[in-house]
């Protein structure tokens, strides 16, 4: 998949939350454009690839769990805005933890955005569905760069 086609990095370790996120995105024509990262060594490699002479992907919106195997979500996060390559990428956490140590942390490292997983099925879809609107359709990303 070309770095520019990836619309969404979902990282996110439980199958029955990505199969969630990939149904509700379904209708909007976007499953193609998706890559999932079950883990966060996973979600580092895709985003700082390198190897072979390949340039890590680019997605416009990074859906990112916390509580992941490997390397966690806040660690990811972390080297995600530290570096000048991926800064400028929006995050949206996306995790079951409403403690507002893990907000405050989020926010602190540099997500764009945090939102607590709705438990139904239903509610979940909603809320992808206003995710993709918002992050796909109205929000407009910095040009981009070659770094």
């Amino acid at each position: 998949m070309e770095n520019n086609k990836v619309e969404i990095l979902l990282v996110e370790d439980s199958e029955a939350d990505i199969e969630m996120t990939l149904n509700s995105l379904s209708e909007f024509n976007v499953r193609n454009a998706i890559q999932v990262a079950r883990d966060g060594r996973e979600a580092l490699d895709m985003l700082f690839a390198g190897r072979d002479g390949v340039e890590g992907i680019r997605p416009r919106v990074v859906f990112l769990d916390l509580k992941l195997p490997k390397v966690s979500g806040h660690e990811v996060l972390r080297r995600m805005k530290s570096d000048e390559k991926t800064r400028e990428s929006p995050v949206v956490v996306m995790t079951s933890s409403g403690e507002q140590a893990d907000i405050d942390r989020c926010y602190e490292l540099g997500a764009n955005s945090y939102v607590v997983k709705p438990i139904g099925f239903e509610d979940f879809s909603r809320v992808i569905k206003q995710l993709k609107l918002y992050w796909l359709m109205v929000n407009r990303p910095p040009s981009q760069k070659d770094h």
